[in-house]
């Protein structure tokens, strides 16, 4: 423990003065310690004076004790605390399993009115670390410039290869419990003069076996709203070559954590490169450079390490500076549901899962199902639900979609049920991709939708190849959003359109570089009976399309027939035309744009499931250059001749309305 080490130097002092202003005591060190003391002030008239005379010897620099017997200690000036400060050393050698020396001593009132710095230089064995643990709360890291408001700040410097590197600078009352380093390392305390000695009571131990070259400190973070920074070995001058050091985090319970990168150094590797890479439990490692997003708004216990690299040392070296932002999950988000501008709207707010650390209520009344009323106001509160779902259901028979924001900071499920003519669903930042066997979303946010009745028409995330889905009648839009955090801006258009014949159509701009799949419906299940999906797909200039009908399933129809069509969008007649109680071709070469339908009988026996492939290929005759682009022109003017009677956006006001 530091107290006891500090109080294991046991020192005899008796204060005298003589006529001529000196100053005398006694000092006995005890073995093993170094007492140094060192001029750091101007006074020409002052030196430190050892023995009595005639075998005294003074000094106006410096005076070093070693030998644990009384000595005579003389200044030669009245305020010697001004002119020399005083640097206690003691070296603790441990073997593979503990550390040697009498560290049971009461402590020490050493030279109480002067500048004091006690060292304690500490060394294992080659292939293992010492490690200094902390007492509650832990310490503090601090800029080396900076000194502890209790004047007792401490250091610690490790020794490489390359030279010593100072870990950082630390005070009482913090985050860090424990730090491991190998082989060689000192720990300085510096306490000004007048000040009481009081130091924190650690503990020092043998660490593990190792053989890796990382610096670990182990961080305790607070529960509540906090923000702790964190440095490099040396910052802010460079980081050593070839080197790692690791920050082991314990995040507290239904706790979010950031991590924030305020000021860093990038050195020009000539070997190797800088890395950072985050570790939690069970999973695999993920890697990150310097200037990579860094993980925000996540839960649970993590590790951080830094490599460096071996770097061109005539230039800037590696450092970093960073912030770990940590904000209760469970701390209540709290929101007003008006709903008396918005006519029409009911909000209802459902709890999902058995999360008892979940609670829901309005009003401050908790409760499993909230629902509020149209024309009413309601206040919300989401306490601690982070791990379930709190699915949100709101319905209109109006263009207007209403949406909570402050919902969202929760993770939530939020369905809108709307009746109109055709609904255009578009991604505002992009395209939709449907989510099937080989192409599955794996996104912060699935769009379910569903036909009024509860049958599913699919599941959507983005960054596909669909533009636009149109679906005619009564539909459910739901939002699963995995992660709020990392989902920014609106990311579903709702635009209310012409009608359409179709039950749903597709507008599809396939890739070249990898195949697109189109499936039915409620796919792998069949169609609803009657109903009929279209899919227009524009094809790249200069590309030709081969489709393939990889799985078909055809059913046995009671009333009406069941049809698969293709024809190009240039054209009325029909490429392809067959009934359900035909063949159809396997395969189907396309020179241009084209229009793919699928129209459901009422079956007797079976389901309508078809599920198509779609690879292009790049043309190589003139010809069907020139039709794919009178193709494309048509197309256009198609879509010119489409007229938008009313837009809005899922997430706001019939004008302008978002999710987030």
């Amino acid at each position: 423990m530091l107290s006891q080490l500090i109080g294991c130097i046991s020192v005899s002092l008796s204060y005298t003065s003589s006529c001529s202003g000196a100053r005398m005591m006694s000092v006995t060190p005890d073995p093993d310690t170094i007492i140094i003391i060192r001029r750091v002030g101007e006074d020409p008239d002052c030196s430190v004076c050892v023995d009595d005379p005639p075998n005294q010897k003074c000094n106006p620099r410096y005076l070093g004790l070693t030998d644990p017997r009384n000595t005579s200690v003389e200044f030669t000036c009245p305020q010697p605390q001004d002119v020399f400060n005083v640097e206690i050393n003691r070296e603790i050698d441990c073997t593979e399993t503990s550390c040697s020396g009498n560290i049971v001593q009461p402590e020490s009132s050493l030279f109480p009115d002067f500048n004091r710095t006690f060292t304690w230089d500490l060394k294992v064995v080659s292939t293992r670390a010492f490690q200094l643990d902390f007492p509650e709360p832990g310490m503090r890291q601090i800029p080396n410039e900076e000194t502890c408001l209790d004047a007792h700040t401490y250091s610690l410097v490790i020794y490489l290869r390359t030279g010593p590197a100072e870990i950082g600078t630390f005070c009482k009352g913090g985050t860090v419990t424990t730090i491991m380093a190998r082989y060689k390392g000192r720990v300085l305390l510096q306490v000004p003069g007048e000040a009481k000695l009081d130091p924190v009571d650690f503990k020092l131990h043998v660490g593990p076996e190792t053989n890796s070259k990382a610096l670990n400190l182990k961080v305790n973070l607070p529960r509540g709203v906090s923000d702790t920074d964190f440095i490099t070995a040396n910052y802010p001058g460079d980081f050593p070559d070839t080197q790692q050091m690791q920050w082991d985090f314990t995040v507290p319970g239904m706790h979010n954590y950031s991590v924030n990168f305020l000021n860093h150094a990038a050195p020009e590797c000539l070997n190797g490169e800088v890395v950072v890479e985050y570790q939690k439990k069970d999973k695999k490692a993920t890697k990150a450079t310097l200037t990579d997003p860094q993980p925000k708004h996540q839960q649970g216990n993590f590790n951080m390490v830094l490599k460096n690299c071996e770097t061109n040392r005539t230039l800037e070296g590696l450092n970093l500076k960073y912030r770990v932002s940590v904000m209760r999950s469970g701390h209540p988000v709290l929101c007003t549901v008006d709903l008396t501008k918005h006519r029409g709207v009911s909000v209802q707010i459902e709890k999902v899962g058995s999360d008892p650390y979940c609670e829901i209520s309005t009003n401050s009344k908790v409760s499993e199902k909230i629902n509020v009323a149209a024309g009413t106001t309601a206040d919300l509160s989401f306490l601690d639900c982070p791990k379930e779902d709190v699915r949100l259901t709101a319905s209109k028979l109006i263009c207007k979609i209403f949406v909570l924001f402050c919902i969202f900071f929760v993770k939530t499920n939020v369905s809108f049920h709307v009746t109109k003519k055709t609904l255009d669903l578009v991604s505002p930042t992009g395209s939709l991709k449907r989510s099937l066997p080989g192409q599955e979303c794996n996104h912060s946010v699935l769009l379910h939708v569903a036909e009024g009745d509860g049958s599913s028409l699919g599941d959507f995330c983005f960054n596909g190849d669909i533009q636009k889905v149109q679906v005619h009648a009564n539909v459910s839009v739901t939002a699963t959003v995995k992660d709020f955090n990392i989902t920014r801006g609106p990311f579903l258009s709702v635009n209310v359109s012409q009608e359409i014949p179709e039950t749903i159509i597709y507008r599809v701009s396939p890739k070249v570089a990898s195949p697109t799949l189109l499936a039915t419906p409620g796919w792998p299940g069949g169609m609803k009976p009657s109903t009929t999906v279209s899919w227009i797909v524009t094809l790249p200039s200069q590309y030709q399309a081969h489709l393939q009908f990889v799985n078909v399933t055809r059913p046995k129809c009671k009333d009406r027939h069941a049809y698969m069509k293709v024809r190009t969008l240039d054209s009325v007649e029909e490429m392809m035309s067959r009934r359900e109680d035909e063949e159809a071709e396997d395969k189907l070469l396309v020179l241009q744009s084209f229009y793919l339908n699928m129209s459901n009988c009422i079956p007797e026996e079976r389901q309508f499931s078809v599920l198509t492939k779609i690879t292009l290929e790049k043309k190589t005759n003139l010809l069907a250059i020139v039709l794919g682009i009178a193709g494309a022109v048509v197309l256009a003017l198609a879509v010119l001749a489409t007229k938008t009677l009313n837009t809005f956006h899922i997430g706001g006001s019939c004008s302008e309305t978002r999710w987030y």
